[in-house]
């Protein structure tokens, strides 16, 4: 059985399935590639920034290394106690080295963000002048001591502002875990 489309009409209905198809092609194939695309170029672009961080830490390896000996080597003792002390003393010399009075240093043990290392945090206040109390936070910083200060508080004790009291939070870092309490 042979159908009689005229002319016209075969015409329309190839164009008209030429159109469909395409429409199809479009839908089902171009757009799905073409997200896809989009997304594999982030993700290489997204590789390529890993790639280069990654060579950028395999140059600096030998720097990283030193550094963490460093910080290994200067970290608080073991020993709660002992740790304590040299902090405390650190403080102490600092103190009588610029003339300051201290009037309270109270440490207090704190968890590290893991079970690797733990911290000592001191609250430390002292009073002297803004010479005097400058050269203590920069001897605090240079210290070999692992010390960070993490918070400073000035506050005037006289008119002229001449005279200061310093507040510190200091942490101290030990490498290794608070003990754990029996219950």
């Amino acid at each position: 059985m042979k159908l009689n489309i005229p002319d016209r009409q075969r015409w329309l209905v190839i164009v008209t399935s030429v159109c469909l198809a395409l429409l199809i092609l479009e839908y089902w194939v171009r757009v799905p590639l073409t997200n896809l695309w989009q997304a594999h170029s982030v993700e290489i672009a997204k590789l390529q920034k890993s790639v280069t961080t990654g060579r950028g830490t395999i140059a600096r390896a030998a720097q990283i290394e030193r550094r963490w000996a460093d910080m290994k080597a200067n970290a608080l003792s073991n020993d709660q106690a002992q740790a304590e002390q040299d902090v405390i003393s650190a403080f102490d010399g600092w103190g009588r080295a610029y003339n300051i009075e201290l009037s309270s240093i109270r440490p207090q043990w704190k968890r590290g963000g893991t079970d690797k290392y733990s911290l000592l945090e001191c609250r430390v206040d002292a009073t002297g002048t803004i010479p005097t109390l400058s050269h203590f936070i920069y001897d605090l910083e240079r210290s070999p001591l692992a010390l960070r200060v993490d918070a400073v508080e000035l506050t005037a004790r006289d008119e002229n502002g001449q005279k200061l009291t310093l507040g510190l939070i200091v942490s101290g870092l030990r490498l290794s875990p608070l003990a754990r309490k029996q219950q």
